[in-house]
């Protein structure tokens, strides 16, 4: 049996969190089903996993029923990464313990999906103009049914030899900026928090280093966050340094936020891994205590 992490190494101020709040499926641009991600939280001692796919709940059920299926110890949270337009920002916000079944959730849901798709299309548009043709049906391919994601069209790219990394494929067509960028057109933050409080849920500042803000507008971001009803920032992510987690932590004990940890977990891979370095301190709140 494999445990989370290694105790060797890990301050004294910091506790072991078998919570991983941030995870994605098939169902969105994950490389495993529900049931192999349900499996691997099993097998990696998860205790709580939140299934947050981009702007889909389709997994929930699907991992729900396999775990009753087969008596599996670990507590499932309904979830989702709903991908936000903020200061000409794409910011995500993931909601945790949400109503799937919602109406205000379900409709939010197909209007981002329309989005995805009108963007998915201009995408491969852009893209066959740069010489790369027939990207959308192979993306479509690696959905496998779900949502059709950024990671599909970098995947194509790389499984075909046209970039080494995917990571090159955002870098040099579709990130910002490059020349297969589409501009996305996801709602704000104000109607994500506004969907997820009604749907009985709470928000989530996702991943909120990799946005490349500089400190100042990571502040003006929590503060609309807070002002919107926000709930809570991640803290603590697989490849986050000691310094960044104190920030973070700081920020959230400074403007009332509470504390989540995800992995962001896409595919096993050497840089991220279900519940690894998920490291809390002992004094600070975690979100999940709502629901425990």
């Amino acid at each position: 049996m494999k445990s989370i992490q290694s105790a060797e190494n890990m301050s004294e101020d910091y506790k072991l969190i078998r919570v991983d709040l941030h995870s994605h499926t098939t169902c969105s641009d994950g490389r495993l089903t529900p049931a192999e991600l349900v499996e691997r939280a099993t097998t990696f001692q998860i205790e709580q996993l939140a299934i947050t796919d981009h702007d889909t709940v389709q997994a929930f059920a699907l991992a729900q029923d396999y775990i009753e299926q087969k008596g599996l110890k670990l507590r499932l949270i309904s979830g989702i990464e709903i991908s936000t337009m903020w200061q000409n920002f794409e910011i995500h916000i993931v909601g945790l313990n949400v109503d799937t079944q919602h109406p205000a959730l379900t409709a939010l849901i197909e209007q981002q999906q329309q989005a995805r798709e009108q963007r998915a299309t201009l995408m491969a548009e852009k893209l066959a103009k740069a010489g790369f043709a027939d990207c959308y049906q192979q993306a479509k391919q690696y959905a496998r049914g779900g949502t059709i994601t950024r990671a599909h069209f970098a995947r194509v790219l790389f499984d075909r030899g046209d970039v080494s990394t995917m990571q090159k494929a955002f870098d040099k067509y579709i990130g910002k900026g490059q020349r297969a960028f589409v501009k996305p057109l996801w709602c704000s933050i104000e109607q994500a928090l506004e969907v997820i409080n009604l749907a009985g849920g709470h928000s989530v500042i996702a991943h909120p280093m990799k946005y490349s803000l500089s400190t100042k507008w990571l502040r003006r971001l929590i503060v609309d966050f807070k002002a919107a009803n926000g709930d809570a920032m991640e803290v603590a992510s697989p490849q986050m340094n000691e310094q960044q987690r104190q920030l973070l932590v700081t920020l959230c004990n400074e403007y009332g936020l509470e504390a989540s940890v995800g992995s962001d977990f896409h595919y096993p891979n050497r840089w991220s891994e279900l519940g690894r370095n998920l490291q809390l301190k002992s004094d600070v709140s975690g979100i999940w205590r709502h629901w425990n």
